[in-house]
């Protein structure tokens, strides 16, 4: 009769497995399952508002694209992202126009990043580490909300990461061809979003201390980087120069308190409790808790981290120019979440890490879910623009429109061309089909002049008509009112997600309806 050991090549019997490593693979298949089921639902957190309406700034980039390829280059301005726009154009030949399709490129833009991201992460941590750090990237609320933003910021988030990537590969190489690929990376970040210009600083640090003492081959690398990233950015310098001529024009935001500063050095929606869960876990199991930290990940990871935050920051509260905006902090936010990731790896407990993951992706998934307002991606004008539309559209009146622009304050308005300007990018996507007269951010002298002659033409002609603006406006809006008080009656339609809607009719036509 044939027994199991014939069976068996070589002759021998497989031992029976022991019961404490099955225990074990089972433990470790739980762990991996927290860890996708965690990483899977802080990527969900990024659909839950993908068909909301189109913020103002989201409005502006189609007013870029909508004319073709041959105008975004003229249409972008001093401010505009030249990659991301190009970019956007050629995905929306895809995916459509409407509002999911506008968000699918800066969807796609940051898994591509999440998965670089993931890529450097391997690089500085084991691979339980490196999950800690993505997930901790993916939920955080600045990523979650760059992730569906028909602006460059994912595109930031994606050479970002890229630039990350090449970095740590230079670390153990004298090429001058990764230095030039380095270079050129960082010069894409630029084109991106100047201001995630604020990242450079970082690496060239990080570059500087890692590099230092190669000798010829820091200063060969370092020329090339820096030969490569001069040659890249210079069809920029007119742009640059025009948006450091115009900074004064583009403030729209206070200065940022300290306190603001502290919580975004900490990812989740809740910063300080972040803080404070990780220094009691670490009080708690202290004695197990054996820093085993290389330096050299520290010289990534605080450069990374510290440099952009506190340039933003102090450019925002030093000058004028505020521009600490939680957007902008994007550009820190992997060297955030590697920073955190490395803290939370000192633990060695997996049991540890991954329920601060599922701790800090529920906190984030449940503040998604059980609040509105965060299942709205910004402030629109859709419905107001929707309730304007439905009411003027009955007798053709006009509409008096304030931009949410703060550089419409320092232009003249486009009396016969509104529909057509940057300064009401709403327009070109959400349609108004009535008149539209043209207004500035502010109750500026202009306002004044547009406002005082439009009301003569209309009180002439018994005119009906209406006027709307966001909340930076009603000081515009209550002029209006009070100027027109002797001759009309004025009826407030609505306010909607900021925006406020004012009928006016004439007292006579009033009088006559009653």
């Amino acid at each position: 009769m044939e027994t199991l050991k014939d069976k068996i090549p070589g002759g021998s019997v497989a031992p029976p497995e022991a019961p404490g490593e099955m225990g074990q693979r089972w433990r470790g298949l739980g762990v991996s399952a927290g860890y996708s089921l965690a990483l899977i639902a802080a990527v969900a957190c990024w659909f839950i508002a993908i068909d909301s309406p189109l913020r103002l700034d989201e409005t502006a980039n189609y007013w870029i694209i909508e004319k073709g390829l041959s105008q975004i280059w003229t249409r972008l301005g001093p401010l505009g992202s030249p990659i991301y726009n190009y970019y956007l154009w050629f995905t929306t030949r895809l995916t459509g126009t409407t509002e999911i399709g506008m968000r699918l490129p800066s969807v796609l833009a940051m898994l591509c990043a999440t998965y670089v991201f993931y890529l450097c992460a391997r690089r500085l941590f084991e691979r339980e580490a490196a999950i800690v750090a993505v997930i901790l990237f993916c939920a955080n609320p600045i990523v979650v909300f760059a992730a569906i933003d028909v602006r460059p910021y994912a595109l930031v988030a994606l050479t970002t990461t890229t630039t990350i990537l090449v970095l740590l590969q230079l670390r153990k190489s004298d090429s001058a061809w990764l230095a030039g690929l380095f270079g050129a990376l960082s010069g894409l970040i630029i084109y991106c979003h100047f201001l995630a210009a604020a990242v450079l600083p970082a690496f060239l640090l990080t570059f500087i201390i890692w590099k230092r003492h190669s000798g010829f081959a820091f200063w060969k690398q370092l020329i090339a980087g820096l030969s490569v990233f001069v040659l890249i950015s210079l069809p920029l310098v007119p742009k640059l120069v025009g948006m450091f001529r115009t900074a004064g024009t583009h403030v729209y935001q206070s200065a940022p308190s300290p306190i603001l500063l502290l919580e975004m050095f900490a990812p989740g929606v809740q910063p300080v409790a972040f803080i404070i869960a990780i220094l009691v876990a670490a009080f708690t199991i202290r004695r197990s808790v054996k820093p085993h930290f290389q330096r050299w990940q520290m010289e990534l990871c605080l450069p990374l981290m510290l440099a952009p935050l506190l340039l933003l920051y102090g450019v925002s509260v030093g000058t004028s120019i505020h521009i600490f905006a939680t957007r902008h902090i994007l550009i820190a936010i992997p060297g955030i979440a590697l920073f955190w990731a490395c803290c939370i790896d000192q633990f060695k407990s997996r049991a540890v890490e991954l329920a601060f993951c599922l701790t800090l992706v529920a906190a984030t998934l449940s503040v998604y879910i059980l609040s509105p307002s965060a299942r709205q991606h910004g402030t629109p004008w859709k419905y107001a623009i929707a309730v304007a539309e439905k009411n003027a559209s009955r007798d053709n009146a006009p509409v008096l429109v304030c931009s949410s622009y703060v550089e419409s304050n320092y232009v003249d308005m486009p009396l016969h061309s509104a529909k057509e300007s940057r300064y009401f990018s709403p327009l070109a996507y959400y349609r108004l089909t009535v008149p539209v007269v043209p207004l500035p951010y502010a109750l500026t002298a202009q306002a004044k002049q547009i406002g005082t002659a439009f009301l003569e033409k209309a009180t002439r002609k018994r005119e009906r008509f209406l006027a709307m603006g966001f909340e930076f406006s009603y000081k515009t809006l209550d002029w209006l009112r009070q100027k027109a008080s002797a001759q009309y009656t004025v009826h407030r339609l609505g306010v909607y997600d900021g925006v406020k809607v004012l009928e006016f009719e004439p007292k006579a036509a009033a009088v006559e309806k009653r």
